[in-house]
This record gives structure tokens, sequence and C-alpha cells, in this order.
């Protein structure tokens, strides 16, 4: 006899309270819910319902199995579904968001793509560099650098992310090279969204207030000025890379860089993803990986 015989018709009698209604919601006859309830108890050896003409309680034991009962469903429900959705069209609306440098750059050209090969499915894409709450917006998907805050949210790895403090080759033959943070100070640092830069000392992670003579919000206007000559940078692999290989910047301070960090996945907790997330998340992580950005500096 199959053990798994009965189980469907004994969760729907105990969430609908009678026998009756829980054969219409099973689309069987009265009688065979009935049947089935009492030979999954014989089988049990012991009584799940108290029974009356007009309603059904639940014993003891019937509540104890119905929980359990209850996780076999959803865990059977979740398995098939994981399996279909592994050829599932994406489709419907993905609500995402990204910081608008980066986003514009590297993650919006990768989605276009996506979207050129799935033609049911539709995007709205939020840039900004507020760090939006995603449950709260109802995003699907949120592209976020560097570290992660403790957090509700499932992140998933799609890129590395190392800092590197860097200058053009005709600012140091003019001011040196730094040898040491303390000699930053004597640098003039061209600082971008943020005037605290990060470094790992003793093994330890450390941040430098540093000051300079210009300042924008803006990676690539950082890299164009550091560029120019006009003095030290701090900025992720995907400015810099290309620059270091071909000399136009010289990395410093090597042992001092931070550890690397992340470009991350972020979306809701849940046990199962949906298609059009978990297949927009690989297509993401496969399309960064292929970019000559973040291919190795040294």
């Amino acid at each position: 006899m199959n053990r798994w015989e009965g189980l469907d018709e004994f969760v729907a009698v105990a969430e609908c309270g009678q026998f009756s209604a829980a054969a219409e919601r099973l689309g069987l006859s009265t009688s065979q819910v009935s049947r089935q309830v009492a030979r999954l108890e014989d089988r049990l050896q012991s009584r799940l319902f108290y029974r009356s003409t007009r309603r059904v309680a639940l014993t003891e034991a019937g509540q104890t199995f119905l929980q359990h009962c209850q996780r076999l469903q959803d865990a059977r429900e979740e398995a098939l579904r994981a399996v279909s959705d592994l050829s599932a069209e994406p489709k419907g609306l993905l609500r995402m968001t990204c910081a608008v440098a980066y986003g514009e750059r590297f993650i919006v050209p990768l989605v276009t793509e996506f979207m050129t090969r799935h033609r049911q499915l539709k995007v709205d894409i939020v840039l900004s560099n507020r760090t939006l709450d995603i449950v709260h917006e109802g995003l699907d998907l949120a592209v976020r650098l560097g570290r992660l805050q403790d957090s509700q949210l499932v992140a998933t790895r799609l890129a590395p992310r190392q800092l590197y403090l860097c200058a053009a080759p005709a600012y140091l033959q003019r001011y040196g090279q730094p040898h040491s943070l303390s000699e930053l100070s004597q640098h003039n640092c061209l600082v971008g969204s943020s005037d605290l830069w990060n470094f790992q000392l003793e093994g330890r992670d450390a941040s430098l207030r540093v000051q300079g003579n210009w300042r924008c919000n803006s990676g690539q206007a950082v890299l164009d000025a550091a560029l120019r000559g006009l003095g030290l940078c701090q900025l992720p692999d995907y400015y810099v890379s290309e620059h270091l290989r071909s000399g136009a910047l010289v990395a410093l301070l090597n042992p001092l860089q931070p550890p690397n960090t992340a470009v991350w996945a972020l979306y809701p907790q849940q046990r199962h993803l949906s298609p059009k997330v978990r297949q927009l998340v690989d297509f993401l992580k496969a399309g960064l990986a292929e970019r000559a950005e973040y291919q190795p500096s040294r």
C-alpha cells in the first residue's frame, strides 16, 4: 500500500472541518475521502478526528500529525516547482534597483540583453544611490556593492570587487610615491562619494579620512581626474583595471589593499525563487565574468 495514501484527504478534512467540504476541494466523493482517512487511521493505529454529525475536530494525535503533513505537502510542491521552473520562461514584471553609475555601465546593458531573449518579461529598474528597502518598495532584486550589512535578505555573489589606490605616472614623477598610510596626508587625494578610504593594516580593516582640492561623487569623474595627473584616487577594479594594465595608472600600497569585497544580488528570503529572478541573477553573474574590467590587473 502507498504510504502517502490518505495524507491529502486527511489535511483537507482537517483544514475544512468537514468531510463533505474536503471532498469538494479535492474533487472526490465524500465516501471516498472518509474511506481514505479511515484507512490512514488504521495504518497509524491512532484516531485522528473526533467525529460528529455536523463537524469533525482533530485529536491530539491528529494535531501533531497535521503539522508534519502540511510540511510534507509544502516540500512536495516546492520540489515540483523547482524542477518545472528549470525550463520555465521568465515572464511578468520584475522590479529591481542598483546604484546609478554601476547600473548604467554594467547592469542595465545586461538586463536589456536578457530581455531580448525573454519577450514576456517586463522590467522596472530603479537606479538610485540610496539603499532602498527591497520589501517595503516591492522590489524583486537589488544589486549592491561592497560589504553587506546584516540583513534578512538572501545574497548571491555576482562578481569580485577590489579597491585600488593608484595615481598617474605624471603625478608620481612630480610628487613621489607614498610608502605608508601616514604619507597620504602629504598628497592631493581625489575624493569621490566618501572621504574615508579603506585599507587593511596588520590584518585588520582600517579607514583613513583623506583630503584634497578636488571632489566629485562620480567614479568616472574621479578616474578622469586621476588620469590627468591631479592626484591619488581609490577606485574599484572595474574602473581602473584597464588603465593599470596599460600603465596609465600605477597601483600603490598594494600590501595594504582592503580585502576583496563583491558585487551582490539581493532578494527577499523565500524557499523558492521565481524563474525570472533566478535566471536573471545567473545571467548577470555570467555576463559580469566576461567583462574585461573584471579580469586580473596584475
